[in-house]
């Protein structure tokens, strides 16, 4: 049987992202409070997937926002 490859680099080291602020609903933006309940809702049963989900999404759409 042959060696494993070694290789000589460190490994690297991820951000935490649990330690960034969730983004803030805009004031008038339907998406954004209807992606807000979805959050609270996911909160409320522990379901981190759909909290990091919504924020994201909150994050990306334009629509609504003046």
């Amino acid at each position: 049987m042959s060696e494993p490859t070694r290789h000589g680099t460190i490994p690297i080291e991820l951000p935490h992202l649990f330690d960034e602020v969730e983004p803030d609903p805009v004031e008038g933006c339907a998406g954004c409070a209807a992606l807000a309940q979805v959050r609270e809702w996911a909160r409320a049963t522990g379901d981190r997937t759909t909290i990091t989900d919504a924020n994201v999404l909150m994050r990306r759409h334009p629509e609504g926002h003046r």
